[in-house]
């Protein structure tokens, strides 16, 4: 990060950004398809746009500052309230910008945000990701923002027609070190 500015910002996903994420979906698909499936046809963007209003996820766009490009996606999915507190966070980076640290800078945001008191925050107390053990890069951006393994998870999830094995990642409020707090 340049000025300690990160190189991001997010935004809820707008109907108008449907050609613009789509874009970037297709355009590291190749990428993408190995651990998620790739959802770019026709109503794809729609369904994002749903999931978004339905109260049970919020959907981040992470949005490149220097050139308004697409550079990734954060879900924070699956949210129970009460006693629990919590969400299952997913995520994907898009070309070019994978590599190059913005999803980790989108993540530390995400995750402030989901910690933060209502009305801005999300007012949870704890995160999950499930991860493929082969997605090296999203095991190791997991790590990066302060996730800790908590288990592995025989035939978790049912991707591109079989069941995977995932390992589970977490992070409670207590733990979570905010961006402008790191060690640069």
């Amino acid at each position: 990060m340049t000025d300690s500015l990160p190189r991001v910002f997010l935004r809820r996903p707008r109907p108008q950004d449907e050609q613009w994420y789509l874009a970037a979906v297709r355009r590291s698909a190749a990428a993408i398809e190995p651990w998620n499936p790739v959802r770019d046809g026709p109503g794809a963007f729609d369904e994002l746009l749903e999931r978004d209003a339905s109260g049970n996820s919020v959907i981040f766009m992470v949005v490149n500052r220097e050139d308004g490009g697409c550079a990734g996606k954060i879900a924070v999915n699956n949210i129970i309230r009460g006693r629990f507190q919590c969400a299952v966070l997913g995520y994907d980076g898009y070309l070019p910008y994978v590599g190059s640290g913005r999803m980790r800078e989108a993540l530390q945001l995400v995750i402030a945000r989901c910690f933060a008191p209502l009305p801005n925050g999300l007012e949870l107390h704890r995160l999950e990701v499930n991860i493929q053990p082969e997605n090296v890069r999203s095991v190791g951006l997991a790590k990066r923002v302060g996730f800790r393994f908590e288990g592995f998870s025989p035939r978790f999830l049912y991707i591109n027609d079989e069941w995977r094995d995932h390992e589970r990642y977490a992070l409670t409020a207590e733990e979570f070190t905010p961006i402008g707090d790191q060690p640069h």
